[in-house]
């Protein structure tokens, strides 16, 4: 038996966490299991400790197995989820840009509303990005002059 009736001990260190898992027997020779949480909290160590002996470790187990059934269900039906609305979207975008009526590069354009914007301006300005084959919105300067030839008497 080793130190404080240690017969086995054990260490999980994490990020900012330690865990020890120690099997103890006391004085009256009952064994039992203690758990605990080591943390270091605004520089002083933080230490929490749970006791399970060993009459009780089935019980305890049989509670530890349908908590971590239930997270893996529970991870399971989110994963689906997920697959499920990021297939739905696809499917959505896919759509649409496989229609025949020309406008798929329209549908795919996102117009995305400026400060103080109005949806009805938003809207307009979506328009007329889409009238425009998606250029920009600002209109494009053109000189005024004329343009020059290579003969310099004509200016």
């Amino acid at each position: 038996m080793g130190i404080r009736g240690e017969l086995f001990t054990t260490q999980v260190t994490l990020d900012n966490r330690s865990y020890f898992f120690n099997v103890k027997e006391n004085r009256n020779k009952d064994v039992f299991l203690q758990i605990v949480e080591s943390k270091v909290k605004d520089g002083e160590d933080d230490r929490r400790a749970i006791v399970v002996f060993a009459d009780d470790m089935p019980e305890f187990f049989a509670g530890l197995d349908d908590a971590l059934g239930f997270i893996e269900k529970d991870r399971k039906e989110k994963a689906k989820a997920r697959a499920e609305k990021k297939a739905k979207k696809e499917a959505m975008y896919s759509k649409s840009a496989n229609s025949d009526d020309g406008d798929s590069k329209k549908s795919k354009m996102r117009v995305y509303r400026r400060k103080g914007e109005s949806r009805l301006v938003s809207a307009k300005r979506a328009e007329k990005q889409g009238a425009e084959g998606g250029k920009s919105v600002r209109p494009h300067v053109v000189s005024k002059r004329t343009p020059q030839s290579d003969n310099s008497e004509e200016y």
